[in-house]
């Protein structure tokens, strides 16, 4: 019995559902890739023995603010607290009230960029990036369209004392 070999034929590679594939999937990507941004705020932070920056004349304010559970207290650095802000009623911080302070201070001292926010240890993630928001912008409305601009853009972190003594009204 003699076997016969069997010629090969080439065949043909269909390419039509992986083009196809590739029409649907890129453009779903591009679409996506849009909402995928991050976000960077510039923190400045004292570097480990490094010399202090001199300064000509010290400023007249140097504001903190004090993120508690309960409460933000907005303090001079030398002077002691200014202000502080209770909680809303939801257990929510008053981050409206706080800008709105430090609007008032910002008004009264033009010049002013620097600002320390001092956290308590159970402070959260999301309050802190809250309170950075408020301090660093406000929003004002000029000709009917809302401008954003800067209040405090420096922003310094640091651990807030165990317990900061309560402000008695304005002071400023």
């Amino acid at each position: 019995m003699r076997f016969r070999k069997r010629e090969r034929e080439d065949g043909e590679l269909n390419v039509t559902t992986f083009m196809n594939l590739m029409v649907v999937l890129i453009p779903f990507l591009l679409l996506n890739a849009v909402f995928a941004q991050v976000s960077v705020l510039k923190l400045n932070l004292p570097a480990d023995g490094a010399p202090a920056a001199e300064h000509t004349e010290p400023p007249p304010l140097l504001v903190e603010v004090l993120i508690y559970p309960d409460r933000y207290v907005v303090s001079d650095r030398l002077s002691g607290p200014l202000k502080s802000l209770p909680n809303l009623g939801g257990g929510q911080h008053d981050s409206a009230s706080l800008q709105a302070f430090l609007l008032e201070i910002k008004q009264r001292f033009p010049q002013l960029t620097d600002i320390t926010l001092l956290c308590d240890d159970s402070t959260s993630y999301e309050l802190l990036v809250q309170t950075m928001d408020a301090v660093r912008l406000h929003t004002t409305m000029i000709n009917g369209q809302p401008i954003r601009r800067e209040l405090f853009p420096d922003i310094g972190l640091g651990r807030a004392p165990a317990q900061a003594p309560q402000a008695e009204g304005d002071i400023l």
